[in-house]
């Protein structure tokens, strides 16, 4: 996940970037940070926490002067949270200074950092991103654009880049487009952003997408496009549309709203149930609850309500306060719920631990039936390109393999996925092609674009490397 932003000439840069972060919150909540240049030097303000908890001050603000900007929220795969990890990234070459911002995980970065390492690089983060900045830093090219061309091909992964030099704003999709980037515009002034609803709430203008395998260069005289990589199918990550974005972005010309409002539709027609109402897990499951209803002819109810004031700083800290697990997000309507047979629509099953805790907080108000129905097929892979899933042996549908199994599990009457076909249809596509597959779905099929080498790294003789030996990918 992680969200970037970046926005070229604007007096209000810093703000601007506070702004397009904060509603790119929902792709990262561990920290956040913001460089901007002020043509003459760079200057960096990182927090841990919320965007609203640290860059809503004035006097934070006021110590990032200067017209260009680009900013990061936060959300680990690659490195644990410390402050060092926190990005944008800034260093000093020997062509000026360089900022960048990162969302995405490269799947050869062991392998990478492994051989910088034995090279004399010294890092001083365990981040991944930046093994990129120490790519271009040991690139022989003369021109900047060409040492991150130099760098972009050894490396692999989905990725998008936000990157602020002196005079340039650039911006990077990854040869497939696994990871999202568009182009905004504000009154003049280009913005890079990972999605199109933090357009919106600075009154920007959408331009276009970034397209996959693309470099986009914003200078003051002109944005310049190139595209250096081999033409590769566009392959967007599909659970873009299943749950990263926020449902009121358009990806790849598609509502996210809509998506997932036709993945409902899709279930209902898939599985059929008798029932009295259908209601969702707040807040991802809504639109495809709202979807199945609609084609079920089943009302809707808000059966789940959710307390979207607390964050995980709160629930982190305390052993007594984090027993209290999932009734802290989520806390049953009992009038709306007792004696009802109910059809509970959720995104996605991952480890299914929270889907338990939730049947149990359904039954605990009076549920008569409980049938879970889930607009995703069954996650039997881990992802490996910028999404915090857990190895496959924690997997629910990859420990459990049957559907009722894992329905017993949950503690529900009857379980149902959206079959991958069915996917594919709410989507807008006859079906998947095997040959060339519209999206990255590798968590359903374990057909991934770009293949983790890393797994054939031995990680125990990188730890002996890593300073802080806490590496976490």
């Amino acid at each position: 996940m992680c969200g970037i932003f970046g926005i070229f000439d604007h007096n209000d840069a810093a703000t601007i970037t506070a702004l397009g972060l904060h509603s790119l919150q929902h792709r990262g909540q561990e920290a956040c940070g913001i460089v901007t240049h002020n043509e003459n030097n760079f200057y960096s303000e990182k927090r841990l926490g919320l965007v609203g908890d640290n860059f809503t001050k004035k006097d934070v603000i006021n110590k990032l002067p200067g017209k260009y900007a680009i900013g990061h929220n936060r959300y680990a795969t690659s490195g644990k949270t410390f402050l060092r990890n926190v990005q944008p990234f800034f260093a000093d070459l020997a062509g000026g200074g360089l900022s960048i911002a990162h969302n995405g995980n490269l799947t050869n970065s062991l392998s990478l950092r492994h051989k910088l390492v034995d090279k004399g690089a010294i890092f001083q983060s365990t981040s991944d991103t930046e093994i990129i900045i120490q790519l271009i830093a040991r690139s022989r090219r003369t021109n900047f654009v060409d040492k991150l061309i130099d760098a972009l091909f050894q490396i692999q992964g989905g990725y998008s880049l936000v990157v602020m030099t002196g005079k340039k704003l650039i911006g990077v999709r990854d040869p497939f487009g696994i990871r999202p980037l568009v182009l905004g515009d504000l009154d003049g002034s280009p913005i890079l952003t990972s999605e199109t609803c933090s357009l919106d709430i600075i009154g920007a203008k959408f331009i276009r997408e970034i397209e996959n395998g693309e470099i986009v260069i914003i200078t003051d005289n002109k944005i310049k496009s190139i595209k250096p990589f081999p033409e590769i199918k566009c392959r967007p990550d599909i659970f873009e549309y299943i749950y990263f974005s926020r449902p009121d972005s358009e990806l790849g010309g598609k509502s996210i709203y809509q998506c997932r409002k036709n993945f409902g539709i899709e279930l209902a027609t898939e599985s059929k149930t008798k029932a009295d109402i259908v209601t969702a897990v707040p807040d991802s499951g809504m639109p495809a609850a709202i979807g199945f209803a609609e084609q079920s002819k089943i009302p809707f109810e808000l059966g789940l309500i959710r307390n979207h004031y607390v964050g995980r700083t709160f629930i982190e800290p305390a052993q007594q306060v984090r027993q209290f697990g999932v009734r802290l997000k989520h806390n049953a309507n009992h009038n709306c719920i007792r004696g009802k047979k109910i059809i509970l629509i959720d995104d996605s099953i991952v480890r299914g631990t929270t889907c338990l805790k939730i049947v149990q907080m359904l039954n605990n108000a009076g549920a008569k039936e409980i049938h879970m129905k889930i607009g995703s097929p069954p996650i039997i892979h881990p992802d490996c390109y910028g999404v915090d899933t857990p190895k496959q042996d924690e997997l629910l549908a990859a420990v459990k393999k049957n559907i009722k199994d894992m329905a017993k599990f949950i503690g529900v009457k009857s379980l149902s996925f959206l079959s991958v076909e069915g996917l594919y249809r709410a989507m807008g596509c006859k079906k998947r092609n095997e040959d060339t597959p519209q999206f990255t779905d590798h968590c359903f099929t374990g057909d991934y674009p770009v293949v983790p080498i890393d797994k054939a790294l031995d990680k125990s003789k990188f730890d002996q490397l890593s300073f802080l030996s806490n590496v976490n990918i």
